[in-house]
């Protein structure tokens, strides 16, 4: 992670970035996490978002995007639908620390040397790389509450929708909102085998869908700030 931090920063100060357009900014919201705990709604922020992004637009329609995000996830199962799921009662606290690098596709041109306004919806997708907590039972059911215990270190794959416009010819307000398919079922504390590696260990411990892993939601705002001159484009 430090090496791809060094990499992007490199990129944005090196002399050559002069002939390509960067654009830079804040980015938060909110967060939800779905999964084996509380409610099943797919967006519904519950908690606060924030982090920055930087882009390197290397056409009008796409661009290589890396983001550095951190956000707070909980659940409650008082808060379900489900009836089952009010009468076990558990309820956990979890925060991510995420970084994202991929490719944001625009839907039309979008080249802010051509004028302002322009506007386009977008998608980004790629691989992202964060940080939690494992969580676990801390005794079978009906007694345990679910603690949290050491750092879960895992991969996810981001699935964004946006849609973006010019507010300046060199700040662009997007709005949108982010998917990530985790893989990991613990950041609820559902499955701790991938805490203790051994499943006799934490027999009666584990509860929810095993074959189904967690996911969580980025919904926001982002500004950024774009310089550079016009580019000569290239088709990578």
């Amino acid at each position: 992670m430090r090496y791809l931090l060094v990499f992007v920063i490199t990129l944005v100060f090196a002399q050559k970035s002069y002939s390509q357009t960067f654009e830079i900014g804040p980015y938060i919201g909110g967060a939800n996490y779905i999964g084996d705990v509380g409610r099943t709604n797919f967006i519904l922020p519950n908690n606060l978002v924030g982090g920055a992004l930087i882009k390197w637009n290397r056409s009008a329609r796409h661009a290589f995007r890396f983001s550095l995000m951190y956000a707070e996830i909980s659940a409650d199962d008082a808060n379900a639908n489900d009836a089952r799921r009010k009468n076990r009662g558990y309820s956990f606290n979890n925060t991510i620390g995420e970084a994202s690098l991929g490719i944001e596709y625009n839907f039309w041109s979008f080249d802010l040397h051509e004028g302002h306004p322009q506007s386009t919806p977008y998608l980004y997708s790629g691989i992202s790389y964060f940080k939690s907590d494992h969580l676990k039972l801390s005794a079978p059911y009906p007694n345990g509450e679910l603690v949290n215990e050491t750092a879960n270190w895992s991969f996810a794959i981001p699935i964004v929708f946006g849609y973006k416009e010019s507010i300046t010819r060199h700040i662009i307000g997007a709005l949108e909102i982010g998917a990530r398919y985790t893989f990991t079922d613990n950041l609820d504390g559902s499955w701790p085998e991938e805490l203790t590696g051994d499943r006799s260990s934490v027999t009666g411990l584990e509860f929810g869908n095993e074959n189904t892993n967690d996911w969580y939601v980025f919904t926001g705002v982002s500004f950024t700030f774009s310089w550079g001159r016009k580019p000569c484009y290239s088709n990578f």
